[in-house]
């Protein structure tokens, strides 16, 4: 099987270099001159500095040359993938294709594998999500992930899993999709708490009153709770609110403390929150911290005044 990956951020490349020790991968990058420079230099210093690209990672810009392969890693931010999909349709007729974005695209309310469905009816969609950063998978730390495909996806599976990359599979594309982007909207949260110094066990009980708003909507969506319990949803939901390497959690943190954020990185659960604010009223689910996030992040309210809403809210059972 030939294997490409479409996005060189630091993600992409990272997944480019660990698959490497199983054969040749193509990693694409959308400016030919990112491409050039890391085909000439064998670095991703942009966007994962002090990385060495493995001699059979071939990077290029030239999108069919990328898509010649059998199967596709699509690592771009969620909100790219609906555009990029409509405009490379034809290219990607037939292929096997696995997202590894994590959200909800704003505009259609879906997750990556319907977005591929809709796009290629004839590919085969999958999505490749859980706890991972980009710097762990590229200096070979052991990482251990979900890959979802409503098929079976045995082979898929074998090829995709390196030595240091483990890989437990799933049909429940639902429940994986939702819990990595779900996640990053609790991250933001927790960053908040910190940023704006609540403490570790207002921290802590952010988390477990996260996952069971995240457990809510996406068991109201037809996922499996059990696949929320995985790697793809308890698994990133710790790593993503403990960990500074979190986008999500220092722009949480960022806006807690009331700071500014570098707007040239990408934070997915700010689209995410609106996304899954707009399911919750569709599906009648109560999801406050996802609404007081785009509360936060649209400047509608301020850091005390999502608290004490948050604290006010009536007592219940657990």
């Amino acid at each position: 099987m030939t294997v490409s990956v479409l996005g060189a951020g630091a993600f992409g490349t990272a997944l480019a270099v660990t698959l490497a020790q199983n054969g040749p991968v193509t990693l694409w990058a959308r400016d030919a001159d990112q491409a050039a420079l890391m085909q000439e230099t064998g670095r991703n210093e942009r966007r994962l500095p002090g990385v060495n690209l493995p001699r059979k990672v071939a990077a290029t810009a030239d999108i069919s040359v990328a898509t010649e392969a059998e199967t596709i890693l699509l690592a771009m931010p969620m909100q790219q993938m609906r555009g990029f999909l409509a405009t490379h349709a034809d290219l990607l007729r037939g292929k096997t294709l696995v997202a590894c974005s994590k959200g909800i695209d704003l505009e259609s309310g879906q997750g990556p594998t319907a977005l591929i469905a809709a796009a290629s009816p004839s590919a085969r969609g999958a999505i490749l999500t859980g706890p991972s950063f980009a710097a762990d998978i590229a200096r070979g730390l052991p990482t251990a992930l979900t890959l979802a495909c409503a098929e079976d996806g045995e082979a898929l599976q074998r090829e995709l899993s390196t030595p240091t990359l483990r890989l437990y599979r799933t049909t429940d594309t639902t429940g994986a999709e939702l819990g990595g982007a779900l996640k990053n909207v609790i991250a933001i949260a927790a960053g908040v708490v910190i940023g704006a110094g609540l403490g570790d066990s207002a921290r802590a009980a952010l988390m477990t009153r996260g996952f069971a708003e995240m457990s809510r909507i996406a068991t109201a969506m037809g996922a499996r709770a059990e696949t929320l319990s995985g790697l793809s949803g308890f698994g990133d939901l710790v790593l993503t609110c403990t960990s500074v390497q979190s986008r999500n959690f220092r722009y949480g943190r960022a806006l807690g403390a009331g700071e500014d954020f570098d707007t040239s990185i990408t934070v997915e659960g700010v689209a995410t929150a609106k996304a899954v604010s707009i399911l919750a009223q569709k599906h009648i689910i109560d999801m406050p911290i996802a609404t007081m996030i785009t509360a936060l992040a649209d400047r509608q309210i301020t850091v005390s005044e999502a608290v004490q809403a948050l604290l006010s809210r009536p007592l219940k059972e657990e």
